[in-house]
């Protein structure tokens, strides 16, 4: 048997993926001008031992063949910002995350393709189901419910308010972080157009009023 960072296959075996993309580090009201809280940092641990536990349900309803998980962040690395990033990525090491680490500089350089890339692969050796964190519907959602009409199932993770694509298809199956026990240690202060105090409420930019600088025309 050949092993992998968070894998194990054999032939006949079967694999358990959970990916993650850019950015995890947030709860779904966060400021991007600031860094999160630790109310807005989700816990890994707990999101590890999800996964672990999904990977147990599946593997009881699958004894044929072996069933082991995978879990892979995706993340670009922005010119200065290791030394911020470091601590977020060797948390996620510790707990059993492999992290892919792409420098970014420019929009050609995002992971989405690499993240697509590995999808592919694991799906080529054999997935028992597959878990995806991304708020990105125009990169992900086709791809995706294509996998599942091949009759993987397949879960995206993320917030209500920023997964609408996941909530409206019919082939996928949408799990929001805060719905998971222990990923938040306090319930986070979630505020939409549907559910604004009756004093009001600030709705923050999803990214800076800079990145306009730097986006294509």
């Amino acid at each position: 048997m050949r092993e992998r960072r968070g894998w194990a296959r054999a032939p006949g075996s079967a694999g358990a993926a959970g990916l993650g993309c850019p950015e995890p580090r947030h709860g779904p009201g966060f400021d991007p001008g600031s860094p999160p809280t630790a109310l807005e940092r989700p816990r890994f641990d707990a999101l590890g031992r999800w996964l672990l536990a999904r990977t147990a349900e599946l593997a009881a309803s699958r004894p044929d063949v072996s069933v082991e998980p995978e879990a892979t962040v995706f993340t670009n690395i922005a010119a200065g910002s290791a030394d911020v990033v470091r601590p977020w990525v060797d948390a996620l090491r510790n707990v059993g995350f492999a992290v892919f680490a792409k420098p970014k500089i420019d929009d050609d350089s995002d992971v989405d393709a690499d993240m697509l890339a590995h999808i592919a692969l694991r799906c080529q050796e054999g997935l028992a189901a597959l878990m995806v964190a991304s708020a990105d519907g125009q990169a992900f959602r086709q791809p995706l419910e294509d996998i599942a009409r091949g009759g993987v199932p397949v879960q995206v993770l993320g917030f209500r308010e920023h997964a609408s694509w996941a909530l409206a298809s019919d082939t996928l199956e949408f799990v929001d972080l805060e719905d998971i026990a222990g990923v938040f240690r306090e319930p986070l202060p979630r505020i939409g157009l549907d559910s604004l105090p009756e004093q009001g409420a600030w709705l923050q930019p999803f990214r800076p009023l800079s990145s306009l600088l730097t986006s294509r025309e």
